[in-house]
Formats: structure tokens, C-alpha cells, sequence
């Protein structure tokens, strides 16, 4: 089987800016997994917080290029903790070598992935679309300029949110989400929710630091008017049942986890559980959006804007129009995703 790796440098349509930094670019990775004329794709974006760089991932990649001939027919789930350990760890890289996997199995026995994992498709979540921080009036042409979209997350975490939220609210009756992204302390949480709920906002994600105390945690948990949704307190299967009684809801990110297998126990694992469900995404191509879109069936909420935030697409695959997630019906196995350039 054979690796290759692919640099992408994604340009965002406008700057996209949340409450830890912003940028206009986005750099990124793709694995490609060849063998006997089927390719599978998987992608994983360059995340600086989480100390995550390309070159890091594809030093962690050349330490399994040479085995993976020994793995060519087995199921991405059996092999996935040899490859973790093989990785040493390295669950950002080892993210976009499980989603290529998945893709290559899933083809190979000619199904799309989700069907593969006996899902059904009926009824499946629409995407958000995510209002990136800015000028209040700059917010508001964002909102103008993507309209016909169901649901909005809002990114927040400024010392003007509520003015934020009041002003978009004036422009559409969609349904609102919001993400401070780390931004606010306890009380401040449960104040916010008390306007937030007024202005019909459906849930807050990720309100505290993903550090908070326990206390902090449970204080808000009981005391918020709307539900609160992990993210960055919630990375890997291990913290799902840490969180029963601090978080409402879990939001799965695939580079976090590790990939699409982990993402998938994650998942069933919360819903086991009573926690609310959803899968978000980093700024990335339709080969990482379509590969957490094989999710979706397992999800309350689904946040899958990446490509749709870009200037040009390199790749193509699940199609998120206005936040209806639309199958690939040219390449309708694996994930449905491939390069632009590998037609």
C-alpha cells in the first residue's frame, strides 16, 4: 500500500477570527492510501494551539509508511491501536491516516462508509454556519451575505457578545448557536445564558476554559438556563464519562480524537450516556468535511462548514448547501471524497 501525503494551503473567502486568534489562511494535510487502482483520503488541518504541524504529522507518518503493506485487509478498527502506538501518540496525524483508511476499506467493499458501519441516513441533522468574531456591523453583513442558511454558530468570547447576538437577532429568525470558545468564567456563563435564552439561542458551547475546575464546571452545569456543549474539555473516548453532570452535550472533533474510528465509539458512547451529540470541524477541504459527514447519522447537531468557508475547494465530495449535507453521487463508496487533482 502506499502513502503519500499532500500540502494544501487553504485561502479563506474573508478572515475568520475567534476568540484565541484569526487567520486568512489555512494549512493542510492530506494522506492518501493507494492500492490496486483504489485511493482513500483523510485530512487533518496544521493546529498551532494544540502544537500540531505539518511537518510534526508527517514526521509521525514516515514511522508506519513501511508496515502498512501487513494491514492492506483488515478493518481501519482493528488496526487503529497498532497505528496509534506506531504514531507514538500523535492523534492529529493518526487522524488523517484512520479517515484515509475508512475511505480506502469502504470503497474497496464497494459501500459508502456510514453504510458500512450499518447506519441509515433518514433524518440526519443540517449543518451551521459559523459567524466568525468581528465588528458588530461586519457580523451582520457575514449573516447578510450567507443567508438561507437554517442555523448560525456564532463565535463569541469579546467584551461585546450580547450586543453581538442582539444585533444579528434583529437580521433572521434562524436558529442560533454560540461558541466563546473558552472565553468566559462561571458566572458570567450563567448570566449570558439568562439574555441568550431571551434572544433564542439553542445551546453555548465551550463557555469555559478547557482547564476550569470541576466546581466551575458543575456550577454552570446546574445553573444555566441553555444546554453547554463540550469541545475543548472533550478531546479523546476517555473524557466522555468524566463529563456526565458538567456537560450537557459532547462536541467530537476527528483531528482531537484520533480519527474516525474513536470518533464513532465517542459518539455511541454519549448517546449510551444521555449527552447530547455533535461533530464539528476545523477549516479544512470536502475531504475532511466528508469524512465526518459519515457521522452524521449518530448526531444532534452537526457543524460542517469548513469548505464552505473557503475561497476555492481543492477537493470535492459531500456537498453542505445552506446546511443540507447532500451525498456524493459521483463518488458514492468510502467517504466520497477525493482531490481535484487526482481525477
Amino acid at each position: 500500500m502506499k502513502l503519500t501525503k499532500h500540502h494544501l494551503t487553504l485561502k479563506l473567502r474573508e478572515p475568520f477570527t475567534i476568540a484565541r486568534g484569526s487567520m486568512t489562511h489555512q494549512k493542510s494535510l492530506v494522506v492518501q492510501l493507494e492500492h490496486d487502482g483504489i485511493s482513500g483520503f483523510g485530512e487533518v488541518t496544521e493546529n498551532l494551539y494544540y502544537g500540531h504541524t505539518i511537518a510534526s504529522m508527517e514526521a509521525s507518518l514516515e514511522k508506519i509508511e513501511s508496515i502498512l503493506q501487513e494491514y492492506i485487509s483488515q478493518r481501519p478498527e482493528d488496526v487503529w491501536d497498532v497505528f496509534r502506538e506506531k504514531l507514538e501518540g500523535d492523534l492529529f496525524a493518526l487522524s488523517a491516516l484512520d479517515m484515509a483508511a475508512h475511505d480506502y476499506f469502504a470503497r474497496a467493499q464497494q459501500f459508502p462508509t456510514w453504510k458500512r458501519w450499518g447506519l441509515s441516513w433518514e433524518n440526519v441533522p443540517v449543518s451551521s454556519y459559523t459567524i466568525g468574531i468581528d465588528t458588530v456591523p461586519t457580523m451582520v453583513e457575514k449573516l447578510h451575505r450567507q443567508q438561507g442558511w437554517d442555523i448560525y454558530k456564532i463565535k463569541l468570547g469579546t467584551d461585546r457578545d450580547l450586543e453581538i447576538v442582539r444585533a444579528l437577532r434583529q437580521e433572521t429568525d434562524a436558529i442560533f448557536r454560540v461558541d466563546a470558545n473558552c472565553g468566559w468564567g462561571p458566572q458570567e456563563t450563567v448570566d449570558n445564558s439568562i439574555v441568550l435564552k431571551d434572544l433564542r439561542v439553542e445551546y453555548i458551547e465551550q463557555p469555559l476554559p478547557a482547564d476550569a475546575s470541576e466546581a466551575d464546571q458543575e456550577f454552570v452545569f446546574r445553573n444555566s438556563v441553555l444546554p453547554i456543549i463540550a469541545d475543548e474539555s472533550c478531546q479523546v473516548e476517555e473524557d466522555v464519562r468524566r463529563y456526565i453532570g458538567k456537560f450537557h452535550g459532547i462536541n467530537v472533533k476527528i483531528c482531537k480524537c484520533g480519527g474516525l474510528t474513536p470518533a464513532l465509539k465517542m459518539l455511541k458512547n454519549a448517546r449510551e450516556l444521555g449527552l447530547k451529540t455533535m461533530v464539528g470541524c476545523m477549516i479544512e477541504s470536502s475531504v475532511g468535511i466528508s469524512g465526518a459527514a459519515q457521522l452524521l447519522p449518530l448526531l444532534d447537531y452537526a457543524d460542517l462548514d469548513g469548505s464552505s468557508l473557503l475561497e476555492e475547494d481543492p477537493a470535492e465530495g459531500v456537498l453542505v448547501l445552506q446546511g443540507q449535507v447532500k451525498l456524493s453521487e459521483r463518488n458514492g463508496n468510502g467517504n466520497g471524497a477525493r482531490l481535484k487533482s487526482d481525477s
